[in-house]
């Protein structure tokens, strides 16, 4: 998957580019393609989730349950989602993209109370539906690609949560929230191809609520010593509109 889609963006970013930015002769594509006020597209995209933990304070004379932080490693997923575009006016756009995300991050708890892998190891597997609303600032075009600038705020649900289930990590069950809000900034280029525009994207995504669901044991050597986890991601996101 990861391979397919580096293929198509080297593909779909070379198509014409050459003549478009190193020839004298610089034909403009899609000329009014931006003076609809509704335009619309579909994202795939590459992600990359991690989480952030902040720890509660050790009571003097007291241990914590954990050596050190909790060591979290991700793997690269995919994003697929659709665009509605609304057009303010040359310079600026609010955006709405929804779309469903698959990631899965891996934490390592360790400490005297974690005998074994059963124990220290969590598998987090996540499906979100992700739903930004952004604002898009633009350059002045220049020929046929555009830089920009997008921010705003998003929400999503994880399908994968476990929030309602009543099993925890006593018997491996890691739960979250199932709603998480979130802000988002980042940047890209707008390409104007023959027949349709392109738009490769990078993004930061910060969840601005706490997603951690605590074991039924206040005690718990998993949850105890946390004080807010919070989710960290990148996207890298393809616009075809």
């Amino acid at each position: 998957m990861k391979k397919f889609f580096i293929i198509i963006a080297v593909l779909v970013c070379t198509q014409d580019m050459s003549a478009q930015l190193f020839s004298k002769e610089r034909v403009q594509n899609l000329q009014n393609f931006d003076k609809d006020r509704l335009s619309w597209g579909f994202i795939l995209g590459l992600n990359s989730y991690n989480f952030n933990f902040d720890y509660n304070a050790i009571p003097e004379g007291e241990t914590s349950p954990l050596d050190g932080d909790i060591q979290v490693s991700g793997s690269t997923g995919f994003s697929v989602g659709l665009l509605g575009n609304m057009r303010i006016n040359d310079y600026l756009d609010l955006r709405l993209e929804p779309m469903v995300t698959f990631s899965q991050r891996n934490l390592t708890f360790s400490g005297p109370d974690f005998t074994d892998t059963s124990d220290s190891f969590r598998e987090v597997k996540s499906t979100y539906v992700h739903i930004p609303l952004l604002l898009k600032i633009s350059t002045k075009r220049l020929n046929n690609f555009k830089p920009f600038v997008v921010g705003g705020i998003s929400t999503s649900i994880n399908l994968s949560s476990n929030e309602d289930n009543p099993d925890d990590n006593s018997v491996g069950e890691f739960r979250m929230t199932t709603n998480t809000s979130y802000y988002e900034v980042g940047f890209g280029i707008d390409f104007y191809l023959y027949y349709f525009k392109f738009s490769p994207s990078i993004r930061g995504v910060f969840a601005m609520s706490d997603e951690l669901v605590r074991d039924n044991n206040p005690n718990s050597q998993w949850t105890s010593s946390i004080d807010k986890m919070q989710t960290r991601g990148i996207f890298i996101n393809f616009t075809f509109q």
